[in-house]
């Protein structure tokens, strides 16, 4: 997806084939219209380790705007439900 608004931020998720959160996760981005880059842990175990260090959570999916570690998919949802996610994503700007 290269359609994302000009002030979006590089969103990275960390997932697995046949996780039903990541598929989540996946749907509730592309919902949104946001241009991410997937990588697939259960295909390259190293990048694992990477998630790991970076969110300090041993469960997938895990999403990252930017440098911003914003969790897994529930996490997501209550960003979403709170109406923060969009900033959050570079979507919107807070408070505008």
């Amino acid at each position: 997806m290269d359609d994302a608004p000009g002030d979006a931020v590089p969103v990275v998720m960390y997932a697995t084939g046949g996780c039903v959160f990541c598929l989540l996760a996946r749907r509730l981005l592309k919902k949104k219209g946001v241009a991410f880059q997937e990588i697939r842990v259960d295909r390259d175990p190293e990048q694992w380790d990477v998630m790991e260090a970076r969110s300090g959570r041993h469960t997938v999916p895990q999403v990252f705007a930017g440098e911003r570690h914003l969790g897994g998919y529930s996490d997501l949802a209550a960003l979403d439900r709170a109406g923060e996610l969009d900033a959050a994503l570079g979507l919107s700007r807070p408070g505008g």
